[in-house]
């Protein structure tokens, strides 16, 4: 069914009077249960197939989506992108992949994104997410549980472009996750654990999801404001990828074509430690990111974005890449309802022989951040400031919880003072371990 939608996409945008089209149809379906007080509080069933197109009219380009794919209605789309893309702004960098450039061997099985076994029905889920939420509760300190979840989702997508290319991938996905508070009134504090995988084999008991949850809310107990002042922060691994994650969004093609990111001039240079490598890896197995091409059609292959410390490549889709006078990296993404863009799939960083407690009796006082909110990034300068809240510590070891407090800096010299450990969860597709960082500004009390 999805190939035959594709195929008239392709068909109503020819017709239509487009140059080149790509079409995209995606059939998804996804179950969701909550749970509450040893009862059923939510449950949420959604399904269907939704399709977009995107055309390209003499360097110009538009696209639509919906979720209607009658013959008729596909051919409304399909003129009505036309007659946008002649509206829009010129634009010489946009075009497919010549045919020599896309991916032939479209055989996914190696990556394994897809588990046969039974789908579980919605009693499973539920009993699933009740185990999350007893085991949280059985823990001594908690109060009560603000929620506990368990999902199912499946995803099957093709891709078909007038260049000649079409593949797709089908992939599933379950979860389990539970939110546990601990005191009463003002002194109530929140955490939450969650885990989910491709295949039921790899997932944990509900029971770990739950006691992690209420172990960390626990340890949250009595939580006040820091000292202000210039301290060494450790990023816990939970929050650690999103550091990492600025220094992604900087590589971006489409942030370097704007001018606009903190590392425009940087490549070739030292922007990390030595001897730490950000490596891209599209085809990792039983990865939710692991793909074989990209959304333009692409062959993927896995690369090193920093390696030695060093600033290698940026994420590039066609068009960034022709801006630049460079090469795609395949690194195209996209959804139903726009254009490719740059993106990442499955990153390793280089992990180092200390643990996360190693690094913590290193630190001598400072403050370890489990948990981030708000923020304040200049993506041209690097400038950075975000809300925080986690652990004190004290002659190298926790002493309190600590909340309401902003860390700042300049992701430039952060980035250049990490010490990784060695605690990267290896089911992430983002696999960052714990990293700290020498003489950051902690605003608290």
């Amino acid at each position: 069914m999805l190939e035959s939608l594709t195929h008239a996409m392709l068909k109503a945008a020819r017709d239509a009077g487009a140059d080149d089209a790509e079409a995209l149809a995606i059939r998804a379906s996804a179950t969701g249960i909550d749970v509450r007080a040893g009862r059923l509080e939510h449950a949420e069933r959604a399904e269907g197939v939704e399709i977009g197109l995107r055309v390209l009219v003499g360097g110009r380009q538009a696209s639509v989506s919906g979720a209607d794919h009658t013959e008729e209605t596909i051919a409304v789309m399909a003129r009505r992108a036309v007659a946008m893309a002649q509206a829009a702004p010129v634009d010489d960098s946009l075009g497919l992949a010549d045919p020599d450039q896309l991916m032939r061997d479209l055989d996914a099985s190696a990556l394994e994104l897809y588990d046969p076994g039974a789908e579980p029905d919605p009693a499973m889920l539920e009993e699933r997410a009740l185990r999350a939420e007893a085991a949280a509760l059985d823990t001594d300190g908690v109060s009560t549980v603000e929620s506990a979840s368990a999902s199912y989702t499946t995803r099957d997508t093709w891709l078909a472009l007038s260049n000649g290319f079409e593949g797709g991938h089908v992939r599933n996905y379950r979860s389990v996750s539970c939110t546990a508070i601990s005191g009463t009134g003002q002194q109530m504090e929140r955490d939450h654990a969650g885990e989910g995988r491709i295949w039921d084999e790899d997932m944990p008991e509900p029971e770990e999801v739950g006691r992690l949850a209420a172990e960390r809310a626990v340890a949250r107990s009595g939580a006040s404001k820091p000292v202000t002042g210039s301290f060494p922060i450790l990023y816990d691994e939970r929050v650690s990828s999103g550091l990492i994650g600025h220094l992604l969004a900087a590589v971006n093609g489409a942030a370097i074509v704007r001018g606009s990111s903190w590392l425009r001039d940087a490549m070739d240079m030292q922007v990390l430690p030595q001897g730490i490598t950000i490596h891209e890896d599209p085809h990792l197995a039983r990865m939710t990111s692991s793909r074989i091409f990209d959304a333009e059609g692409l062959p993927t292959a896995p690369r090193d974005i920093v390696s030695d410390g060093i600033l290698r490549g940026w994420s590039l889709d066609l068009a960034t890449a022709r801006k630049l006078g460079l090469e795609s990296t395949a690194s195209a993404v996209r959804g139903l309802g726009g254009p490719p863009a740059p993106g990442v799939s499955n990153i390793v960083m280089t992990q180092s022989g200390q643990s996360r407690d190693d690094l913590i009796s290193q630190m001598g006082r400072g403050l370890v951040v489990t948990s981030l909110l708000g923020s304040s990034i200049n993506p041209t300068t690097g400038d950075y400031s975000r809300g925080a809240a986690g652990f004190w510590v004290e002659n190298g070891r926790i002493s309190h919880a600590v909340n309401e407090c902003t860390i700042a800096g300049n992701l430039r010299d952060i980035l250049l003072r990490l010490i990784p450990a060695n605690d990267a969860r290896m089911w992430r597709s983002v696999r960052v371990p714990s990293l700290l960082v020498e003489g950051m500004t902690v605003a608290g009390a």
